[in-house]
């Protein structure tokens, strides 16, 4: 990336992830104050630190252009908090624009080799002019003549209006040798600021200017603050990480009874500044000083964290790609452990001290896969969260009356799984807005509803797999309508008559569909909905329609707890070996010829407790030469999924194995094998290839 400081690199995960993760809070700070019709103090100081760490953080990467468009946000919030103001309802739309452009550049900036920085300027026009209607001067140009926002600057304004305190200066020491002085000392004085307001500190510029790193190396950082937070300060410090010593000077210059004291106050003019560091460096610490123990690492962002002391909890962040490489070698290491404990070779042999430390591996191998998925799972918070500002925005756009609902968003699922299902979430959700909601409140009124409609995003654990509904209480869809735009695209594939209204529904999942005339910006349900189909299905997972005309409609989305390690069944059919997921096996066993119905029109059939399943014959389906075909010979297995099922015919089992998927090579994707109802294949104990059998496919097609 050519826009990244040299020796920066090493940094840039860090930032992206806290960045990202601040703006997340930025947008449910700002979602949760509109909607209250007010900030609180706390809010306001939440946001200011927001702004001011991404601005930071954004002039220690390079990044100008996010830390001049973070900078003017921080002025704006700077003002309200100064000035105490009320009315800040035109604030909202300019700092969601700001905070999208922002997330914007972030994804630029991960996704291009080449990353060039985007010009800001319109956003930051409008910014500058909310800030001179916050200070009373609306009327004033946008930018000054000397081009500085018109709102003041809180990093240089944060001393004024200090009255008749005390002041006391701090003189940071770091390790010999530890480099980038400058950033560290621009951590540390955030952590300050966290606890008390800083009158000055110098050497300044730390943030833009690595050449102070070499003065505050030999001279030390010196921060001045309010006198009456020393001890609070000086906790934050000791257990800060780097610091070789502290040296406190009570000598710090202090504000009289009725003078304010301004950062220039404190240190009027440079040499000043100057003889304020050299008397620190010469005087004798009024504390003793300290060499704080070192505790959990952090990183520069504090994306990562610890915490030291006895029992308490420590949290780290890691590259989710060391997450991904820890599981496969897991799963290398299931297969392996099966390999060997499946060796041709031992068949027969009576190896009882083998077999037991076999089953103390197998325990011990499945708690470390246990352990594993268990760090890669979290909860769907974070996709459900983001869902607030997509009906926020749609209901300002569209005029409607909306409330959104979720539950259930501490279940939790596999990492890769959340990441995918952003785009699916956040499309079915519009459709819901755009589509399933009623224009006209009347027509709720007149159909007895409530005139504020609601959206539900709700999720619950149910053996193996995560159910996530995505419902509306709108219009529902008509049944009727799609089988018009079904019949006019050729997309039936039976009589019409033939088709349920929930099959008929389902038909909007189909590439291409929409029951929408109009094209919006919002539109439409069924444009794409093949595409969230495809996505859901590269997680392993299914959607399914319900909607009743006139009640509302529900997307019904059904995924796996995990996608890479499964207990599977392994069959054999014509000497080719399958898996199927245990948890789609509802029972296996035996039957006799005089068991099975023959139907001329669904086929052979089995009775079991008075319900008809079809059965399916595996080597028919995928066309397997078997020695095995009639029924007394091989075995059934009943299976279900989506409310529906059927039994499988194939020779043998040979037993229950847990296994790793794998996907299909790339070049296989030019086949729609996973429509074939196969989904992916395992390494088996013998080193031989087993298809694992997408039994929802199968049935569906």
């Amino acid at each position: 990336m050519s826009k990244i400081e040299p020796g920066m690199e090493a940094m840039l995960d860090a930032y992206l992830f806290e960045s990202a993760t601040l703006l997340e809070q930025l947008d449910e700070i700002l979602l949760r104050t509109e909607q209250a019709g007010t900030f609180t103090e706390e809010d306001i100081n939440e946001i200011f630190r927001i702004m001011h760490t991404v601005k930071g953080s954004s002039a220690m990467m390079g990044f100008e252009s996010l830390q001049q468009l973070s900078h003017k946000g921080e002025d704006m919030f700077f003002l309200i908090r100064e000035n105490k103001i009320q009315d800040t309802s035109f604030v909202y739309d300019l700092v969601f624009r700001m905070s999208d452009l922002f997330k914007a550049e972030i994804d630029l900036i991960q996704s291009d080799g080449d990353y060039e920085p985007t010009d800001f300027s319109d956003i930051i026009r409008e910014l500058e002019h909310g800030a001179a209607i916050l200070s009373g001067k609306a009327s004033a140009p946008a930018v000054s003549a000397a081009g500085n926002p018109v709102g003041a600057s809180a990093e240089h304004t944060s001393g004024a209006g200090v009255a008749a305190l005390g002041c006391i200066a701090v003189r940071i020491l770091f390790e010999h040798g530890i480099e980038m002085e400058n950033l560290r000392a621009f951590l540390l004085l955030n952590k300050i600021r966290e606890e008390t307001e800083v009158i000055d500190f110098f050497p300044e510029n730390v943030d833009t200017d690595p050449s102070t790193s070499a003065f505050i190396a030999e001279n030390g950082f010196t921060v001045t603050f309010r006198a009456e937070d020393r001890e609070a300060v000086q906790k934050t410090l000791e257990t800060a990480l780097n610091i070789e010593s502290l040296e406190f000077i009570d000598e710090a210059p202090q504000a009289n009874d009725e003078t304010p004291v301004s950062s220039a106050d404190a240190f009027p003019a440079e040499v000043e500044k100057v003889s304020a560091v050299e008397a620190v460096k010469t005087s004798e610490p009024v504390k003793q000083t300290s060499a704080p123990a070192p505790v959990a690492a952090n990183n520069a962002f504090g994306a990562a964290s610890g915490v030291h002391g006895g029992g308490k909890q420590s949290i780290i962040s890691v590259n989710l790609a060391k997450l991904d490489q820890l599981h496969d070698i897991v799963g290398e290491i299931i297969t392996t452990e099966s390999m060997v404990i499946s060796n041709p070779e031992l068949e027969g042999l009576q190896l009882e001290s083998f077999h037991k430390a076999a089953r103390e591996l197998r325990k011990l191998t499945d708690e470390l896969q246990d352990t594993v998925m268990s760090i890669r799972m979290v909860p769907l918070s974070g996709p459900f969260s983001k869902m607030n500002r997509i009906v926020r925005d749609m209901k300002k756009a569209l005029d409607k009356d909306v409330d959104l609902i979720i539950e259930g968003e501490t279940t939790e699922v596999d990492k890769s799984i959340v990441d995918n299902l952003n785009d699916p979430l956040m499309h079915l959700v519009r459709n819901c807005m755009d589509h399933g909601i009623e224009t006209d409140v009347e027509d709720r009124i007149k159909n007895g509803k409530n005139p504020k409609a609601y959206i539900k995003l709700s999720a619950v654990n149910a053996s193996g797999e995560v159910i996530i509904t995505i419902s509306d209480d709108g219009k529902g869809i008509d049944p009727e309508k799609v089988l018009d735009k079904a019949e006019r695209m050729g997309l039936l594939m039976k009589s019409r008559s033939d088709y349920s209204d929930k099959e008929a529904q389902s038909l909007i999942l189909m590439p291409g569909f929409s029951t929408n005339e109009e094209v919006t910006e919002y539109s439409g349900r069924g444009v794409g909905m093949d595409v969230v189909k495809q996505n859901i299905e590269k997680c392993g997972g299914t959607i399914t329609v319900e909607s009743k005309l006139g009640k509302g409609t529900s997307f019904i989305i059904k995924i796996p707890l995990t996608l890479a390690i499964i207990e599977g069944m392994e069959i054999e059919v014509g000497g080719t070996i399958f898996t199927i997921p245990i948890s789609m096996i509802k029972q296996s066993f035996k039957v006799t010829s005089d068991q099975i119905v023959r139907d001329t029109q669904r086929g052979e059939m089995i009775m079991i407790r008075g319900a008809c399943y079809p059965i399916m014959r595996l080597h028919e389906r995928f066309n397997i030469p078997s020695e095995v075909t009639d029924f007394e010979d091989g075995i059934l297995l009943l299976v279900e999924t989506e409310n529906k099922s059927v039994c499988l015919f194939s020779d043998k089992l040979i037993g229950e194995q847990q296994v790793v998927v794998k996907p299909f090579p790339p070049y296989f994707s030019r086949y729609n094998i996973k429509a074939a109802g196969l989904s992916g294949c395992t390494i088996m104990g013998d080193g031989s290839i087993a298809l694992i059998i997408d039994v929802a496919n199968l049935i569906e097609n």
